[in-house]
Parts: structure tokens; sequence; C-alpha cells
């Protein structure tokens, strides 16, 4: 794998979807207490974006999952490796993500989190890659679809490496 990023997504690009995102949620959620779930690590940088563009109260939580390790291929295998701290029952939930790849993480997050029966639970990506899916997803809110790349940047990495770029890339 060639580690030199090509830029996919300019950061003023991303700034405009994080914008357009963010005033589609603030007009869903006007007047409703929002809770934001972030899926660490990558969607760190997306939701910190995010919440600052949303301009209403919010609450926050993350959990972290795993199926990749240090390789670029998921296991498969869908592991919780940080849950919940926040009570999500009776509460209007929107998770953040990164990158919807093959569907299975945010499957297995929003099965996990339905069974905690919040009264609305929705999601919102970054990025879509919706040629790898390997279940069916439904993105509320979507930031961008992406070509079946290996996409590092904007908090999205490479085996720690390249969350610092300010736009979004590929690797070959």
């Amino acid at each position: 794998m060639s580690r030199q990023p090509k830029i996919l997504i300019h950061q003023e690009e991303i700034r405009q979807a994080v914008a357009k995102l963010a005033a589609e949620i603030r007009r869903d959620y006007k007047g409703k207490q929002l809770l934001l779930i972030g899926i660490l690590k990558g969607s760190f940088v997306f939701m910190a974006d995010l919440v600052r563009q949303l301009e209403l109260p919010v609450e926050v939580d993350f959990v972290k999952l795993s199926s990749y390790g240090a390789g670029t291929k998921t296991s498969g295998k869908v592991k919780m490796m940080r849950g919940l701290k926040t009570p999500i029952k009776g509460r209007d939930v929107l998770v953040v993500e990164d990158i919807v790849d093959t569907g299975l993480t945010v499957s297995f997050l929003m099965d996990y989190l339905q069974k905690k029966k919040p009264a609305s639970l929705r999601l919102c990506a970054l990025t879509d890659k919706p040629s790898r899916h390997q279940i069916p997803v439904t993105i509320d809110y979507l930031g961008f679809t992406v070509p079946n790349k290996f996409i590092v940047g904007y908090g999205i990495d490479w085996n720690e490496q390249f969350r610092y770029l300010q736009d979004i890339c590929f690797i070959d």
C-alpha cells in the first residue's frame, strides 16, 4: 500500500457538508434535547465540528467499536471496546460516524442502541462507501458518498496514521 495520501475531498467541501448536515439536524431536532453518540476514534473530528455548527443544546457520549485491528480489511466481527455511559431510554439519539463501509459496525451499534428503547434513533455519517456494504444501512444524514478506496484524514486513520490531515484523502 502506497502511503502517500491523495486528496479526495477538500477541507472547504467538508466544511460546507458539515454546515449542511448541521442545518438539517437543527431543523429536525428543534426544541428537543438531543444526545449525540460518536463512534471512536474516527468520528471525533467530524463530531466536534458538527456540535459547534448545531447551535442546539446537545449531550455527547462515545462508544468504541472495533472490527479492523491494524489492517485495512474488516475482520467481520464487531467488538464493543467501550460501551455507552449515558442512559438513552426515551431519548432522541443521533449516532455520529466517520464512514459507513461494510455496514457491520454501524448495524451492530444501531441494533445495540435500539434494544435500549430510545425515543428516536438516527444515523449521521460523514462518508458512505455503498459499494462495500455487506448489509443494508439507513443513513439519515450523509455528507459524502465515496468510491471504494481506503480513505484517511479528517479524523479517519490507517493504523493510527493520517488523522491530522484536513482533507479527506485516499491511499492506494
